[in-house]
């Protein structure tokens, strides 16, 4: 073998291990910038969560307690629903709550009563007499109604399904237009309607009137 090969061939060698080194030095980086990036991921998402459990902290401090149906339920004003983008309420009937929403966040709480809960015949399994599903603010909406077969009336009423059916309103009131203080204890700790969903005597004044038509309501269990 020449001495003019003897270069060529060490010259390669050269080559093939500097592109080794380079090759694993890139691919090293790329490690490192990976993981670097998925520290910072889960730094913001840790943050986040952080930031979720704060406000959720915050929102519990604000609510009311005990509860009082004559009164709103948090101790803090009421969100100027002008302000909110993308604005929604979620009913949530096992916790007694309904949240309404700017997207995905809560914007305010209020305790509330749905549907008593009924064994189905078809699943035998308990099921509320409030429909669950996704609904929409309709156009009735009132300062009073009083349906005489219950023996049972409310102010401050807003429909959700059926036109007048389904409604958001005040803990309920008796023949004589005074609020019926048996039912309206069981606001915020249990179920009790018909199948509409009570609030407080404010929550359900400031609803009836702030709540647009059209806005989305989702009723979950």
């Amino acid at each position: 073998m020449t001495l003019k090969v003897k270069h060529w061939l060490y010259a390669i060698f050269c080559l093939l291990v500097v592109g080794t080194v380079l090759t694993h030095r890139v691919h090293t980086l790329r490690v490192q910038k990976a993981q670097i990036a998925r520290q910072a991921k889960i730094k913001r998402a840790r943050r986040q969560a952080a930031k979720r459990r704060a406000v959720a902290v915050q929102r519990n401090a604000n609510m009311r307690t005990p509860i009082n149906w004559r009164k709103s339920s948090e101790t803090v004003p009421y969100p100027d629903l002008k302000q909110a983008k993308n604005l929604w309420v979620k009913v949530c009937l096992k916790k007694n709550r309904t949240y309404v929403y700017d997207g995905k966040h809560i914007i305010y709480t209020m305790y509330c009563t749905g549907g008593i809960y009924q064994r189905d015949d078809k699943t035998g399994q308990m099921k509320s007499l409030t429909p669950t599903g996704t609904y929409h603010i309709q156009n009735e909406r009132g300062d009073h109604f009083y349906n005489a077969q219950l023996n049972e009336g409310a102010n401050y009423y807003v429909s959700w399904l059926d036109h007048g059916k389904y409604l958001f309103h005040s803990v309920p009131t008796v023949d004589n237009g005074k609020y019926n203080k048996a039912e309206a204890a069981k606001l915020g700790k249990t179920q009790g309607s018909h199948g509409c969903v009570r609030l407080s005597v404010p929550d359900a004044r400031w609803f009836s009137q702030n709540v647009p038509v059209g806005t989305k309501i989702v009723v979950t269990n």
